[in-house]
């Protein structure tokens, strides 16, 4: 059975400076000057390890403490108390309360499925984001587009900058995790496998990794040594058994995938923040059954880069890359260069992040407005010539 996050230990992992209790959990100078005002009250820092039922797990110079989160701004969901937050609690409270977050860093933000227009932070102060896709499974490529297409619009904090939060110089890297490559044992494949994903986003690290087989762990180890890092996936994906390869023991829980589909069973129900032995900290999630867009046009630029660069050489600026003249877009399209599939993706992601942002944003619902009208006259005209043609 996995062992209780309350009882987690402050001890820093070897090589780890030992400087501050929480050295190990990634407290560092510049989080110790965001904190001097806090110190000055008397409040304690902490960093949140698990959050639940309102409540959450917080790590402190004095151990693991239970606190309510219903101080800070409850009613702001992108302001909810979320694991890898760096916070100030009171010591001495009864009940003890969450009393503010620090500035965060940098975010994993999605919409939610709500009709309302609302973000969802998975998990903040990030270094790595780590997009794990199961080989047990046939590669869902548009899925992979969506996931680094939110990947890298929230590795930068840029989703949280309308609620007063900062970004940082630098954003969250991103990489791909291929799990369970021990089922693919032809070489060949599996290599054809990793450049499919690979030119999805060129220079986005594409690595396999087998817990069962060890191949890969070492590596991603040392990527993840430094810094917070947040596995991300659908269910099945691997995250909590590779968790548990870069503990060294079961700390999550996991069952087997479905035979008949290679998906899980979201064994794992909360986002847990875990210290590694050779340094740095992990965040397990559960399985992500949706995965929506949240003012992602910057993330779905650096994906489809080659079809940016394309739209810029069309003759017109504002080209719809449709039935235009000099549309370098479709004489890619039609020279087989670039694949109709990356296209869908492409026009699919940018509708939805569209749709996203115009339930915020007053200016871009009236642009799509004018769009859909200019559409519909186009529609209706094209109608009527092919009425009098018939006639």
């Amino acid at each position: 059975m996995p062992s209780s996050l309350s009882s987690l230990s402050l001890s820093a992992p070897q090589g780890t400076s030992s400087a501050h209790p929480l050295a190990a959990y990634g407290w560092d100078d510049d989080w110790a000057a965001e904190f001097a005002p806090y110190a000055e009250q008397g409040l304690l820092p902490g960093r949140v390890v698990r959050v639940d039922r309102g409540q959450c797990d917080i790590v402190t110079p004095r151990g693991t403490l239970r606190a309510d989160t219903a101080f800070v701004v409850p009613r702001d969901p992108m302001r909810i108390v979320c694991t890898g937050d760096w916070a100030a609690v009171d010591p001495d409270g009864d009940p003890q309360f969450v009393r503010t977050l620090l500035p965060r860093r940098t975010a994993f933000v999605r919409s939610t499925s709500s009709k309302r227009s609302e973000g969802q932070v998975l998990a903040t102060n990030i270094d790595h984001i780590a997009i794990c896709v199961s080989l047990a499974v046939e590669l869902d490529l548009g899925r992979v587009e969506r996931f680094l297409a939110l990947a890298m619009s929230s590795a930068g904090g840029d989703a949280l900058l309308r609620d007063g939060a900062s970004a940082v110089d630098g954003a969250a890297e991103t990489l791909v995790v291929l799990t369970k490559a021990d089922l693919v044992p032809d070489a060949a494949t599996l290599s054809h496998l990793v450049q499919d994903v690979e030119r999805l986003a060129p220079g986005v690290q594409v690595l396999p990794v087998s817990s069962a087989t060890g191949e890969g762990v070492d590596v991603f180890a040392a990527i993840v040594s430094g810094g917070t890092s947040v596995l991300l996936g659908a269910s099945g994906a691997g995250k909590s058994t590779l968790a548990n390869t870069l503990l060294g023991h079961d700390e999550m829980e996991v069952r087997a995938t479905r035979d008949m589909d290679g998906k899980g069973r979201h064994t794992t129900t909360t986002r847990n923040l875990l210290v590694l032995p050779s340094g740095g900290v992990l965040i397990d999630t559960p399985g992500l059954r949706g995965v929506g867009l949240w003012d992602a046009e910057t993330g779905v630029g650096q994906v489809f880069s080659e079809i940016e660069a394309l739209a810029g050489q069309c003759r017109f600026h504002d080209c719809a890359h449709e039935a235009e003249p000099g549309c370098a877009v479709q004489a890619a399209l039609k020279d087989g260069s670039l694949p109709e599939r990356r296209m869908d993706s492409y026009r699919k992601l940018l509708r939805e992040n569209q749709r996203i942002v115009a339930k915020t944003d007053a200016r871009v619902r009236s642009e799509l407005r004018r769009d859909w009208k200019r559409k519909g006259a186009e529609g209706r005209a094209a109608m009527e010539a092919k009425r009098g043609r018939v006639r």
